[in-house]
C-alpha cells in the first residue's frame, strides 16, 4: 500500500537539500518505494568526528533528514512537519565510504508520525538505530 500522499521524484527531493544542512553533508536520496524511502551520506572530513571515524551527530542529521522528508511526504496542501523527539542508538563505528539509511513509518497519523530509520555501512552491516517523532502542522 502506497503510504506517501504528495508526487515527488528523486530529483525533487535531492533539490530540496541544496543550500542546507542536507546538501553541506551530501545526504543524497537514492529510492522512494510505495512505503519506504533510502538515502545516503558519505562519511568524509564533512560528517567525521575528530578520530576519524561517523560522528554521531551527522547519522542523526541523516536520520531527521529522511524521516522529516518522509513526513513530509505523508502530508498535504500546506501542512508542515517539525521534529519533536529523535533519538539514536551508535552500534557500529564506521570510518571511510558512505552510510545508507532506510525510512520507514512506525505510525503516519493525521497529527503525528513515528519513523524508524536504520543506517548501514557498506558491508550491510547495523551501524545505528533511530526513532524519529514529528507532528503535523496546518
Amino acid at each position: 500500500m502506497k503510504l506517501w500522499k504528495r508526487e515527488a521524484t528523486l530529483e525533487q527531493l535531492n533539490r530540496t537539500g541544496e543550500g542546507c544542512m542536507v546538501g553541506h553533508v551530501g545526504i543524497l536520496f537514492t529510492r522512494l518505494e510505495d512505503d519506504y524511502l533510502e538515502a545516503v551520506m558519505p562519511v568524509d572530513h564533512r560528517t567525521t568526528q575528530p578520530f576519524g571515524l561517523l560522528h554521531g551527530g551527522a547519522s542523526v542529521v541523516l536520520a531527521e533528514s529522511m524521516g522529516s522528508m518522509a513526513g513530509y511526504l505523508c502530508t498535504e496542501g500546506e501542512q508542515k512537519v517539525v521534529g519533536l523527539e529523535i533519538n539514536a542508538n551508535h552500534i557500529r563505528a564506521v570510518f571511510a565510504g558512505q552510510v545508507r539509511g532506510v525510512c520507514r513509518a512506525l505510525h503516519a497519523g493525521r497529527r503525528n508520525q513515528v519513523w524508524q530509520i536504520e543506517i548501514f555501512d557498506e558491508r550491510d552491516r547495523l551501524c545505528c538505530t533511530s526513532r524519529l517523532t514529528t507532528a503535523v502542522i496546518d
